[in-house]
């Protein structure tokens, strides 16, 4: 990596030879600009407003406008005059707990690389001075003709440094929470925590810019002359009044459903419903032989017999007993006249008792 800045940290009475690297790079796809009708690309040219000429780079300087329009010339050599005590060195003011940065104050980082064999030995002992105290250092620098604040903190077995907004660069955020009163209930905040506890943590190293991807595929099709088609966009609902209670709860769903949570709870229901109805036909098939009995097994032939066929002879025979015991002789010549007819239906037979019966 290429350095930006050359200078030293200054610790007390110590200086540590650096170099300055950018930690960060930017992955954004950028567009020219083009004449729509013949494709020609835009050009900013710097033209002076005074006799419209293009000017090329040695002939621009710097100068401060003021608040009539009045232009003040700035040199260089003017700024190199000035007391800069930060020109060439992180000054350390100060080592505070890391929870007192404020996070909008971050700015660019940058990475601190020892610069030369010397450099090596106050270089570590900064950065295991900064774990072992687990707090960051304060610092002022100069960058790019201005005064910046830093805060230094270690990362692996490097020193990195952010770059830090002045205090009084924060703007106060007066006029931006909702100016109505507003009421969170505990369910409501049940439901939020349930949401929190079921997204869970994410793997940051896992995370990828999404357009920027659909941007590189959208050019590489136009590129090969293939058709682009359409994607679909998701309606995010924004701007619309919803139920809290339900859009919390189905988004606990969804975070189940997407991290296979929902499929392991439906499993499990499946499992309890396959094993339930198991035990219940088991029940049901162990006692029924403990419960028989020649009642019930005679029912059950009764009904068959009379199910596939229409007469039986035993079964008339065994009524017909039992008839002619409690009945006595009349019954007994009812049943003989039933046994010899053989082909006639049952309830021919039961009918013709009671005719008989009767004119006796």
């Amino acid at each position: 990596m290429r350095s930006i800045w050359n200078g030293a940290i200054s610790f007390g009475l110590v200086s540590i030879p650096i170099k300055l690297v950018n930690a960060t790079e930017n992955h954004s796809i950028h567009f020219r600009q083009i004449h729509l009708a013949d494709g020609g690309r835009i050009r900013y040219r710097k033209v002076c407003e005074l006799d419209e000429e293009e000017v090329s780079g040695g002939e621009i300087g710097k100068a401060y406008e003021d608040a009539d329009g009045t232009m003040i010339p700035i040199t260089d050599e003017d700024l190199a005059q000035l007391p800069l005590p930060t020109a060439k060195t992180i000054e350390i003011v100060a080592f505070v707990p890391a929870d007192e940065i404020d996070p909008l104050q971050m700015d660019a980082a940058y990475y601190l690389s020892a610069n030369g064999v010397p450099a090596a030995k106050p270089y570590t002992l900064l950065r295991e001075a900064l774990k072992r105290s687990n707090k960051v250092a304060v610092a002022k620098y100069a960058l790019r003709g201005r005064e910046r604040l830093g805060m230094l903190r270690v990362v692996d077995d490097v020193i990195a440094m952010h770059g830090l907004l002045w205090p009084d660069e924060i703007r106060a955020p007066e006029g931006v929470a909702p100016d109505s009163d507003v009421t969170v209930r505990d369910a409501e905040l049940d439901l939020a925590d349930a949401l929190m506890d079921t997204l869970g943590e994410v793997d940051m190293d896992s995370l990828h810019d999404d357009y920027r991807e659909a941007v590189e595929e959208l050019i590489a099709a136009k590129a090969s002359g293939e058709a682009v088609q359409p994607s679909e966009s998701e309606d995010s609902g924004g701007g619309k009044v919803i139920d809290l209670i339900a859009a919390l709860e189905s988004s606990v769903r969804a975070a189940k459903k997407s991290r296979g949570e929902g499929e392991k709870e439906a499993e499990s229901e499946e499992d309890m419903a396959d094993v339930h109805p198991i035990k219940k036909k088991a029940t049901p098939r162990k006692t029924a032989p403990q419960k028989s009995s020649p009642k019930s097994t005679g029912g059950k032939k009764s009904t068959a017999s009379t199910a596939k066929k229409t007469t039986q002879k035993k079964t008339t025979s065994k009524s017909t007993s039992s008839a002619s015991s409690s009945k006595g002789t009349s019954s007994a010549n009812s049943a003989k006249k039933q046994t010899s007819s053989g082909s006639r239906s049952t309830t021919k037979k039961k009918t013709a008792a009671p005719r008989k019966r009767a004119s006796a």
